[in-house]
């Protein structure tokens, strides 16, 4: 969890649940003060909507207008509790109306759609009209942690499970392509060959690179 590249823009993923969102707030801020155009995408789960984080940071991004994207990849679970039983609401969308900002429930498995949305909302956000709230609606295939096994496990059904698969972003965006004759099922093997070369290599490297020495403990700790 505890990664980031500060040099290409990521500030890291934050073990804390929705631990993330007041410090993309916090870049929006920098980013008004310094006056460039960049734009923060704070994404989050649909368990953080329900922190004290969300909505302290959504209603001061509001007041200030302040460039960020709002993303919460609503994958039906927080862990094991499903939204039905935390939100007394319709959409996680609805709250932005407390806050006087825009609101959007999409299809998150459609790239397309999310492709256009975001687009829509940065280009607000870059026009000092303040932040926008993404409701994306997907599903979390695998377990949420080593020991979930995932499928037909007591909060969740095995054919709730095989529904969603159906609707597998990767497999639908490769279907769209094909369809449109941008890419040949010839042209998708290659790809997903060279992808599973890339990741085995990077898990080679990983796995045959020394641990590192306790004198690095301390490093990149602001105090």
């Amino acid at each position: 969890m505890h990664i980031s590249d500060f040099e290409g823009g990521n500030l890291g993923a934050n073990g804390i649940v929705g631990g993330g969102i007041p410090i993309a707030v916090g870049a929006g801020i920098s980013i008004q003060n310094r006056g460039t155009d960049q734009v923060v995408a704070c994404f989050f789960g649909d368990g953080a909507a329900n922190q004290g984080t969300f909505h302290e940071s959504l209603n001061l991004a509001a007041i200030w207008k302040l460039p960020v994207v709002f993303i919460c990849e609503n994958n039906q679970y927080a862990l094991s509790t499903p939204i039905r039983e935390a939100f007394p609401i319709a959409n996680i969308s609805d709250r932005s109306m407390a806050y006087g900002i825009p609101g959007m429930t999409i299809d998150g498995n459609d790239i397309f759609e999310v492709y256009t949305k975001t687009i829509e909302a940065v280009e607000r956000a870059r026009a000092g009209k303040g932040p926008t709230l993404l409701d994306c609606i997907t599903y979390r295939f695998l377990g949420h942690f080593t020991g979930d096994p995932g499928r037909g496990v007591s909060y969740r059904s095995k054919e709730e499970m095989d529904q969603w698969l159906k609707k597998c972003p990767i497999k639908r965006f490769k279907e769209q392509l094909i369809r449109a004759k941008i890419m040949t099922e010839e042209m998708e093997k290659t790809i997903e060959a060279k992808v599973k070369g890339a990741i085995g290599e990077a898990v080679r490297f990983a796995k045959e690179s020394p641990f590192p020495s306790p004198e690095e403990a301390t490093q990149d700790l602001f105090c």
